[in-house]
């Protein structure tokens, strides 16, 4: 189920959001670098991989800063889960194009992230729909497989195909499972909201 908390009045400037527009700005070089004769490069391939790996440690560092900093905020909740689709998906996206992984797990995941996205958009009105535990254990998901898949497997074992192959498996999966579950919320909060007399919400 996913946790709809109150906004928390704060400045938007805070050191986690400068963390988290700092990981939005690592996506296009990442892509930049994974794009290098189609993936083929060994050396930008793994400069690619470093680029992801520290883009996605700082989804961590944010995280760590605004609650060590009592500095939830709304701009916060918002970027957070915009700097981890544009991170995922430019990897998914370069990942089918150079053959790596089958579109359909592509287009599966862009497809559930973007509606996710217009789906916080609609709910604005409302609330702030922050990431569900759900939410997180699929990013972290997401994160190991493309990691996997961003390494030089045509030169590794077997096995480490595999375990890609797995995990990213395990990931769609639960991409799906809490794709629902955020509709589900989302729609209870719509009701819930559409219940409220005009005179306590304020709204005509």
């Amino acid at each position: 189920m996913v946790d709809v908390p109150p906004a928390t009045a704060s400045s938007p400037w805070t050191a986690a959001n400068v963390v988290t527009m700092l990981r939005i700005l690592l996506a296009p070089a990442f892509a930049a670098a994974l794009a290098v004769d189609g993936g083929q490069d060994l050396r930008w391939r793994l400069a690619a991989l470093g680029i992801f790996v520290l883009a996605a440690a700082t989804d961590r560092v944010d995280g760590w800063l605004a609650r060590r900093s009592d500095s939830v905020t709304d701009l916060g909740k918002m970027l957070d889960p915009v700097a981890d689709k544009l991170l995922v998906g430019a990897a998914l996206v370069l990942l089918s194009w150079q053959g790596a992984l089958a579109w359909w797990v592509t287009v599966v995941v862009l497809v559930r992230e973007l509606g996710i996205t217009v789906l916080r958009m609609v709910l604005l009105r409302y609330v702030v729909l922050p990431a569900s535990r759900g939410g997180k254990l699929k990013t972290v998901l997401q994160t190991v497989a493309i990691g996997l898949y961003l390494l030089p497997l045509d030169r590794l074992p077997l096995v480490v195909d595999v375990l890609a192959a797995v995990v990213m498996a395990v990931a769609v999966l639960v991409t799906v499972l809490t794709g629902v579950d955020y509709v589900r919320t989302g729609l209870r909060v719509r009701a819930e909201q559409r219940a409220v007399p005009p005179a306590v919400t304020g709204r005509p």
